[in-house]
């Protein structure tokens, strides 16, 4: 009897093994080079992230860890506070929503070592109403104060998630850098843009509908980064009023998807060149 458990038992680690390699190919993509760091393969001391929303800065904790422990400086902004956001779990009353996220982005930024963060108060879920001059404008002022190497944002046409939101955000970022070129501040300004990606398999294999937007609208990826578990777990924790998304999003638990999404992905263009980097 024992040796007949013992072939169950061998048979289910077979299986639990071949569960977990098939979702890692899904969240894999041969098309990027991978390097232990971004930041430092790009020689980047200065960093501004720009971004929409409070834990929109999750997808990039690898990068942000690893560009800090190589002695970058880190900045980030955030347009909104969040506010209209869907509570997993329930932490507050809605109506103090906002309050309690722009307090989970700032705990979370000084907790991934980000120098400097700016959370400005654009409504959550009408930035595309913003008008994109005043957008613009407050981007590039933004720029202009970090002098960043690298600017971190949402590539326009996809927001890495669908989210109209971080479309707007990445429209804004690149018109602000086109803006600071043109006003004659290349040579201070940022050399490469990166733009964070999710993996086109998994969007294609578990994003349905808006998963297929994304994944059909976004570039190849062309430097992909170690993540670091360690960070991302505690700042789901940190951001407390969403703590529950990822587990809820890919139906498996949080630690669990980030052993299996082991990466972050990039699409980096050269502001010199215009092309993508290799």
């Amino acid at each position: 009897m024992l040796w007949v458990l013992g072939i169950l038992a061998g048979l289910a680690v077979l299986a639990a093994a071949a569960v977990f390699f098939r979702f890692r190919y899904f969240f894999s993509d041969s098309a990027a080079r991978h390097v232990r760091s971004l930041a430092a393969d790009l020689g980047a001391k200065r960093i501004l992230a720009v971004f929409a929303h409070p834990d929109d800065e999750q997808l990039i904790g690898g990068l942000l860890t690893a560009a800090k422990a190589g002695g970058a400086y880190v900045a980030m902004v955030t347009a909104t506070k969040g506010e209209a956001g869907t509570q997993s779990p329930v932490v507050c009353r809605q109506s103090e929503l906002g309050l309690i996220r722009q307090a989970e982005v700032l705990k979370n930024g000084f907790a991934l070592g980000i120098d400097e963060q700016q959370v400005w108060d654009y409504p959550d879920g009408g930035v595309p109403d913003v008008p994109l001059d005043v957008l613009v404008a407050r981007v590039e002022a933004a720029m202009q104060s970090i002098m960043p190497d690298l600017v971190i944002a949402f590539w326009p046409e996809s927001g890495a998630t669908g989210h109209k939101d971080h479309m707007r955000m990445g429209l804004a970022a690149d018109k602000a850098i086109e803006s600071m070129r043109a006003r004659g501040h290349a040579g201070h300004g940022p050399h490469h843009v990166a733009y964070p990606l999710i993996p086109a398999r998994s969007l294609l294999k578990l994003g349905r509908r808006t998963g297929k937007f994304v994944a059909e609208n976004q570039p190849l990826p062309t430097h992909s980064t170690p993540t670091d578990i360690a960070a991302k777990l505690r700042g789901w924790r940190i951001h407390a009023a969403q703590a529950n998304y990822v587990a809820k999003a890919y139906k498996m638990p949080t630690w669990l998807l980030y052993l299996i999404w082991n990466k972050e992905f990039y699409a980096v263009r050269d502001l010199e060149t215009g092309q993508w980097k290799n």
